[in-house]
């Protein structure tokens, strides 16, 4: 049985899963607290996570009877405020006395929830920020990241370039533009010494980098024309990447460039957003995909949530489904709750079935780093209006394994 509750004196959510036949009838429930932007930039991520996490504990119930545990979720509004997701954080620890921590959208709250997590030793499963440095500087043995990061990312991105856009003597121009924080400087570093790795000629023409939640992109727009750029690398993700695009083409950014955005460029949300004015063309990618791969379960998935919503999933559900599954996968491994030892074992050996993943392809976890592997897609902007409202969809696809272990960059300054 599945309830759901709300508590309005903390503007708190909470769900409850009870399997029919549990293994576990003697201990008490696991319990998650999981932090997401429920209102305010960023609300819809938490809104989607919310919907999936259910859809995760539903899930779980339907495999009855296994040796699942109980587990209780309790979601809390951060409103994408720093401060205010460490106080959640230590009241869902110090309080709720919750097993493990969940969630987030900023990679800059993640790293004050993740230390958080370290210094009381509780897990946190990261279901959506992508900085890799919560796993690399900032890692702890509690820490583990279930959806893709965009190290990963901007791998699959520099192999992109270099297969379809490297020429020989003669250095691409590449301009950069994205959020004044620690997600784009990251994402921008790795594309950086991933085009140097492997070889690929180019010069940067322009750096740009405004404010997170800007509102008028209008002269870093008109720089970037200027530039000449024969690739823009976007870094923007949200409500952000939807402002830049309306005001890029207006001034006809899109006509004598190559537009790329490899980490969140093509998540749904952005493409129902923008409906007809997203241009066609674009090389975009995302963590999740409404049409990639075609798969059952992922065709299954995307059903589901539109069932549940009314809309069609952004791609932070399927990263709070993720985090659900591999709690409850982790847990049951283990054997119980009590042994973090054993928790700990078990999710550095994860290895799990996702909606994202490809046929022949199932998402596993590298031991060291404590970041899921998975495969990244890579497409173009095409008309495609089968998910309403949005009326274009990514296709022409280029697919990408993920590497055999986590890549550890030295970052050229």
């Amino acid at each position: 049985m599945i309830t759901i509750g709300r508590f309005f004196g903390f503007g708190l959510f909470a769900l409850a899963l009870f399997p029919s036949t549990p293994l576990y009838a003697q201990e008490r429930p696991v319990k998650v607290g999981c932090l997401y932007p429920l209102t305010g930039p960023g609300g819809l991520y938490g809104r989607d996570s919310s919907v999936a996490i259910k859809m995760a504990l539903d899930h779980i119930s339907s495999l009855q009877p296994a040796d699942y545990p109980h587990i209780e979720v309790l979601i809390e509004d951060t409103r994408s405020k720093a401060l205010r997701s460490q106080q959640i954080a230590r009241k869902f620890i110090e309080e709720d006395n919750v097993d493990f921590l969940c969630g987030v959208v900023s990679s800059n709250i993640a790293r004050t929830v993740s230390d958080t997590a370290a210094n009381h030793e509780v897990f946190f499963i990261g279901t959506d920020h992508a900085s890799p440095s919560l796993i690399a500087e900032a890692w702890h043995p509690h820490y583990f990241r279930v959806s893709n990061g965009t190290r990963l990312s901007m791998l699959a991105g520099a192999k992109y370039i270099q297969e379809n856009y490297s020429v020989k003597d003669k250095p691409l121009k590449v301009a950069f533009i994205g959020p004044d924080y620690e997600y784009g400087y990251q994402a921008w570093d790795d594309l950086r010494a991933f085009l140097d790795e492997q070889g690929t000629s180019y010069t940067i023409v322009g750096e740009y980098w405004p404010r997170l939640f800007e509102t008028d992109y209008t002269s870093y727009v008109r720089e970037l024309v200027k530039s000449d750029a024969d690739i823009i690398i976007n870094g923007h993700w949200g409500l952000d990447l939807v402002t830049f695009v309306k005001q890029a083409k207006q001034v006809g950014l899109f006509e004598n460039s190559q537009f790329m955005n490899f980490d969140a460029g093509g998540n749904y949300e952005i493409l129902a957003e923008l409906g007809n004015d997203m241009p066609l063309g674009l090389v975009l990618s995302a963590r999740h995909h409404v049409n990639w791969p075609p798969t059952e379960k992922n065709k299954t998935f995307v059903e589901r949530f539109h069932e549940e919503a009314g809309r069609y999933p952004s791609y932070a559900a399927q990263g709070a489904y993720s985090g659900i599954l591999a709690i409850a996968e982790a847990v049951k491994g283990a054997g119980g709750i009590d042994d973090k030892e054993a928790i700990r074992r078990s999710l550095e050996t994860l290895i799990i079935k996702l909606p994202e993943d490809p046929e022949g392809f199932r998402s596993h976890m590298d031991a060291s780093s404590h970041q899921m592997l998975q495969v990244q897609a890579i497409g173009k902007t095409v008309f495609d209006n089968s998910f309403p409202p949005a009326t274009v969809q990514l296709g022409e696809w280029s697919i990408y394994q993920p590497p055999a272990n986590w890549p550890k960059l030295e970052i050229q300054k």
